[in-house]
């Protein structure tokens, strides 16, 4: 596939036609102050991420799911189609909250500690945060949703399941030191671990103190939502600028979703794998999203599969209609938080970013089964099931249900590339990136192809913060970011000569 793209200062390497490795050309110290945006005030910033989101599910990237915020977004600002992560969770989350790429931050795997160093599960100790940073600046800061970045307890056996459960609580889930109030979030609500029960969350917290009980009617991508609105609500309260983090776990297995939302996609994937991917790679260039004659479609990965002769068609179907209704669930919510910021005055000088942890996951529950993070039953002691076989009496949806899209979806949910979540081919590492900013994009609704990587929030956000990246932190030495600011591909209206890779 020929895949052109446009550099944002910095050197790339093309190790095969489907996996981008980046060779920072940086040579400034981190330590010099950044220079502030020009404007006349200091720009709100939210930042918000989607958790195994495929590259092609948004409407405003060839999708049919239904996602009006997330295209209004996209038409009155701007969007990338070369925006990299580290192709899984908890790397992607430390690599764009440090600046610096997994390893250096001290979580190159997953949030176990392996005594290695870059293997902790933490952030190091040399490491700042964004919102540590900013609040230099003057910023307020808050953070709704999954933190993902603090080691993992494992208590092992029945005393684990029992606390997975809900069958005995403890007051902590990890070391407060590694909680994001730790970590420069004045304010937080959300899940300190990875994988959730969306009706029952575990993990939960506000603040630092646990969430032991949730409403009946409890979902929690709308409670991420409703979080964040209430934190705009405070925020405005006082005359300086705050930085938001808003870290959905929508569409991450388990596919749980409210059967009102799931019914709004029940005929949508009856049409089978290869012609929803056919389907979403034609709208991907007629968007605009790319060219026809340097982006091809890749091959199937299944080509021996047939729709017609799927004897698993009313699951699969039906497994794909509920990760299409937690995204939708999920930009209903951001909708809700981009009302807010306009009746509150605050939407024209907010910087809005939105991408992806990584690609969409070809995981399936049951390859993992109970423990460690993954309950055995309800609060209430109904069986979780984790099917191995695709079955008209474990269908995805309900609480009861273990259960992700697989790598067939996956493949399809990547459109156009291959591959899919913890693997280093662009399925993997490629995320929709959205910008909206009327205060600052001069030219809205273009498609961007300058390339860029997680790891360039940090000195994107010192940029439009005036914020000064510091050497010393809480006495610690802090190793320097690794990124490259991105406002000028915001702001600048005039293409870059286009780098064939």
């Amino acid at each position: 596939m020929l895949h052109q793209i446009q550099p944002l200062g910095r050197k790339i390497c093309l190790f095969s036609t489907l996996s981008l490795f980046f060779i920072n050309c940086k040579n400034d110290s981190a330590s010099e102050n950044q220079t502030a945006l020009e404007t006349p005030q200091k720009p709100n910033i939210v930042v918000i991420m989607a958790d195994d989101l495929g590259f092609s599910d948004l409407g405003c990237y060839g999708g049919e799911v239904d996602t009006p915020a997330l295209n209004g977004l996209a038409e009155n600002g701007l969007r990338f189609n070369a925006f990299y992560n580290t192709s899984r969770c908890c790397p992607s989350r430390a690599a764009l909250l440090t600046g610096q790429y997994p390893h250096q931050a001290g979580i190159g795997q997953m949030t176990m500690d392996r005594n290695l160093p870059g293997y902790r599960g933490r952030l190091d100790e040399q490491t700042v945060t964004l919102a540590e940073v900013l609040k230099t600046a003057g910023y307020q800061t808050g953070m709704v949703g999954k933190w993902h970045v603090s080691p993992t307890e494992n208590l092992g056996g029945n005393e684990q399941l029992e606390w997975l459960n809900h069958q005995t609580e403890k007051e902590t889930f990890s070391d407060l030191d590694t909680y994001p109030t730790a970590r420069g979030f004045d304010k937080y609500y959300g899940n300190i671990w990875g994988v959730v029960d969306y009706f029952d969350p575990f993990a939960l917290v506000n603040g630092t103190e646990p969430v032991k009980e949730v409403p009946k009617d409890f979902y929690y991508t709308d409670a991420i939502g409703d979080s964040a609105v209430a934190y705009v609500d405070h925020f405005v309260r006082e005359e300086k600028p705050f930085f938001l983090y808003v870290a959905h776990c929508a569409p991450h297995w388990p596919l749980m979703a409210p059967e009102e939302e799931i019914k709004k996609y029940e005929q949508v994937y009856d049409e089978g794998w290869q012609k929803i991917r056919e389907e979403r790679y034609k709208k991907l260039i007629e968007k605009g999203i790319f060219k026809g004659d340097t982006t091809k479609l890749s091959e199937f990965m299944f080509p021996d599969l047939k729709w017609a002769e799927n004897e698993n068609e009313n699951w699969d179907s039906r497994a794909m209609a509920v990760h299409a209704a937690m995204i939708d669930r999920m930009d209903q919510n951001i909708g809700k938080l981009i009302d807010k910021l306009e009746a509150t005055g605050q939407l024209d000088n907010t910087v809005i970013m939105f991408m992806s942890d990584n690609g969409a996951s070809s995981e399936r529950p049951s390859q993992y089964g109970i423990g460690f993070d993954r309950p055995s039953e309800t609060r209430d002691g109904r069986e979780i099931h984790y099917p191995v076989k695709k079955s008209e009496e474990h269908l995805p949806g309900p609480e009861t249900v273990m259960s992700g899209i697989g790598p067939v979806w996956a493949n399809v949910a990547n459109t156009p590339f291959r591959y899919w979540k913890a693997r280093v081919y662009e399925g993997g590492i490629t995320s929709p990136f959205i910008v909206h900013w009327p205060a600052g994009i001069k030219e809205q609704g273009i498609v961007k192809s300058q390339a860029a990587h997680i790891i360039d929030i940090m000195p994107t956000l010192l940029e439009l913060s005036g914020a000064t990246y510091p050497e010393e932190f809480n006495g610690n030495t802090i190793d320097p970011y690794m990124g490259e600011s991105m406002v000028s591909a915001f702001t600048n209206t005039e293409e870059a000569p286009i780098n064939e890779t």
